[in-house]
């Protein structure tokens, strides 16, 4: 097991240490990082995460730049059902709501985000103890061409009715594969953005989310 602080020094021996876990249980690997792991697993829905943060030395921590810097490598454990469909959506990142009518896909934290992820799934059967859950195999993901032009267009669909002032209008529904969802700890939380007058509004703050339908798509098919 890797130590916390030390950064895979390549891709090859990144994949290498996530293939290490697979099949490993995340008490086993919490054991040996001696990192505590609730047993509530509504309150410690992002501990998992951690862990395998720690387990395969990610740096980039909360900070707007890849987990992995070096490598400009994202991860995001998935977690799963026993048949390996994917749970729920997967966070990307937060928007820049007043940002909107400037930023571009080519330039932006998103397609960043995305551009290479390692995927790791987290076996997580209905009502298992968080210590029980199992690491499934890792998949590297680099967007395909048409990847990336379905990706592009539910960003620009989604940025472009923000831009427009049309916040309140998206909906967990719009985009592919991509799509946008409230990102805050409770309903009371706002951000500033723009109405449709251009007038300054508080919204609730979004994130951009990748669909389970597009998540399972990656983690079945070779790459």
């Amino acid at each position: 097991m890797p130590r916390s602080n030390d950064p895979p020094a390549s891709e090859e021996e990144l994949m290498e240490r996530a293939r290490a876990l697979t099949g490993r249980t995340l008490g086993a690997i919490a054991h040996e990082l001696r990192m505590a792991l609730p047993d509530d697993p509504v309150h410690g829905k992002g501990k998992p995460g951690e862990l395998l943060e720690r387990a395969l030395g990610a740096t980039g921590g909360s900070r707007a730049e890849h987990d992995f810097p070096d490598l400009a490598i994202e991860l995001k454990s998935i977690p799963t059902d026993g048949k390996g469909a994917p749970r729920e959506s997967t966070y990307v990142c937060k928007i820049q709501l007043e940002d909107a009518d400037s930023v571009e896909w080519e330039d932006s934290w998103t397609r960043k985000k995305l551009s290479r992820v390692l995927f790791l799934p987290v076996v997580t059967p209905d009502d298992s103890a968080m210590l029980e859950r199992i690491v499934g195999a890792p998949v590297l993901f680099v967007p395909t061409p048409e990847e990336e032009r379905v990706l592009r267009a539910d960003y620009e669909d989604a940025m472009g009715l923000i831009a427009m002032g049309r916040v309140e209008e998206l909906t967990a529904h719009t985009g592919t594969w991509l799509q946008v969802r409230p990102k805050a700890r409770d309903g009371s939380a706002r951000t500033l953005t723009f109405g449709p007058e251009r007038e300054a509004i508080q919204a609730m703050p979004r994130g951009f989310y990748l669909r389970p339908s597009f998540t399972a798509k990656i983690l079945k098919e070779p790459r």
